[in-house]
């Protein structure tokens, strides 16, 4: 088991988010705290442990040093879809020599 300094601090940041994350999204129920395998063996947590009343740990993909929670939730949902448009610029190149212009034009193939 780890430092209980170390469970303590990282309980009460688990309790600050779900808490933020449950003002934020009041439809959302929170199930959970997703952490990086790494931080769940540093802290000598197990995977499906209950760490606070209805919260429990799961490992994630996340990286190490993060948790986030996890909620039956979708929060994609929220945010608008836009669609980017591509700007696509036409550009005339000439190959060979200079151009009446007297830029550098691209050498031909056989010059490469």
């Amino acid at each position: 088991m780890s430092d209980t300094s170390k469970i303590a601090k990282n309980l009460q940041a688990f309790q600050m988010a779900i808490n933020a994350h449950d003002r934020e999204n009041p439809t959302h129920n929170a199930y959970g705290i997703g952490l990086a395998a790494f931080d769940m063996d540093r802290l000598g947590l197990d995977e499906g442990e209950q760490i606070l009343p209805g919260i429990t740990i799961h490992c994630d993909a996340g990286v190490s040093g993060n948790f986030r929670v996890l909620c039956d939730g979708d929060h994609d949902e929220d945010l608008e879809e836009v669609e980017e448009a591509e700007v696509v610029e036409a550009v005339s190149v000439r190959s060979g020599g200079r151009s009446d212009d007297g830029l550098d034009t691209i050498p031909p193939p056989s010059e490469w």
